[in-house]
């Protein structure tokens, strides 16, 4: 099946009352503070209806982002749900999906939700371990992370979980550990985000006073790609790691990891060390034929082409003729041995 395409609605920090130290949501998304009217979301999904898609047979997703749509009133919800109804109906529009907290899911909630059409809700999970999510301010607790994934699995709808690397009290041990516990809940997708101090934050407050310490950018991608092991040996897709680049966010960073390709350096980190792995086991006089998919080349060659010269200074590439074809499955690294 194609990926699906993706009809985005934001509806900003609404539903959301607490105020999380990470958090300025509006600095994140860019998003106007006003709430989306039912009027705007039939709109918007009529509108990208109407636009030429790459892959038309692709499935259509509506997905309300930003906030925590469940913290929002039962009328509220109905009515931006109930503005999709129609083209749930008419076959345009397969599914709805939103993010919401886990601690605003409940078994009455997830079942009004799957008869809405939603297919697939994102929890802010953000890490499952309690003294971290007290540090962070998040307001719930690990198990009430799990007890959220429970009840929207009842309710027959899958699960997305979304993680945060480097928050206040965090360490690489319990970051892993979370990493670990969020694979045995078999979500159906997972996000990877590196904690970032944004103006107007309360973690902001914290940096300038010295309480609060950001990962290093090299440090936050070795982290992630270990996650991303995690997840890639159950069979778990990470879709996204690192926050969407916008001129609104790239304003008001403060500090920390932010890269606008951060999975881009995550996962060439991963493919550097998988294509070493491989050369470091041949003769160094054996000449061979590296093949990489050709999906693969920029992350095989990394910014600036720094992972070819730390490849090349290893003495790795000696006798190695490399090539990128459009045919080979991706992240898959083959090494014939020829005779020039």
């Amino acid at each position: 099946m194609s990926a699906p395409f993706v009809i985005p609605i934001f509806i900003a920090h609404h539903g959301c009352p607490h105020q999380c130290l990470f958090c300025n949501q509006r600095s994140i998304t860019g998003a106007p503070e006003g709430m989306v009217s039912a009027r705007e979301v039939e709109e918007t999904i009529r509108a990208q209806l109407a636009w030429p898609r790459r892959h038309p047979e692709a499935p259509v997703q509506v997905a309300f982002y930003g906030g925590s749509f469940t913290g929002l009133s039962m009328e509220r919800q109905r009515e931006l749900l109930g503005a999709a109804q129609p083209f749930l109906a008419s076959g345009q529009v397969r599914e709805l999906r939103l993010s919401t907290r886990p601690d605003y899911v409940t078994p009455r909630i997830a079942g009004f939700l799957r008869e809405q059409g939603v297919g697939i809700v994102e929890l802010g999970a953000q890490s499952l371990n309690d003294r971290v999510l007290a540090a962070s301010g998040r307001g719930h607790t690990a198990a009430q992370v799990r007890y959220a994934v429970a009840c929207l699995k009842e309710a027959g709808m899958r699960v997305g979980l979304q993680l945060m690397l480097g928050l206040p009290g965090d360490t690489t041990a319990i970051t892993l550990t979370s990493g670990h516990q969020a694979a045995a809940l078999s979500p159906e997708l997972v996000r990877l985000y590196p904690c970032l101090v944004i103006e107007g934050s309360p973690l902001a407050e914290l940096y300038r006073q010295g309480e609060y310490q950001p990962q290093s950018l090299p440090w936050a991608v070795a982290l992630a790609g270990r996650l991303w092991s995690i997840f890639k040996a159950q069979g778990i897709p990470v879709v996204r790691m690192g926050l969407q680049p916008s001129a609104a966010l790239e304003k008001t960073v403060l500090a920390g990891p932010y890269h606008p390709a951060f999975g881009e350096l995550v996962l060439s980190r991963l493919f550097f060390n998988q294509v070493r792995a491989a050369l470091s086991v041949r003769s160094s006089r054996q000449a061979c034929r590296l093949s990489l998919a050709k999906a693969d080349e920029s992350i095989y060659r990394g910014c600036g082409n720094g992972n070819v010269k730390r490849l090349a200074a290893l003495g790795l590439l000696e006798g190695v003729e490399t090539v990128f074809s459009a045919s080979q499955p991706r992240q898959s690294v083959v090494l014939t041995p020829f005779s020039p």
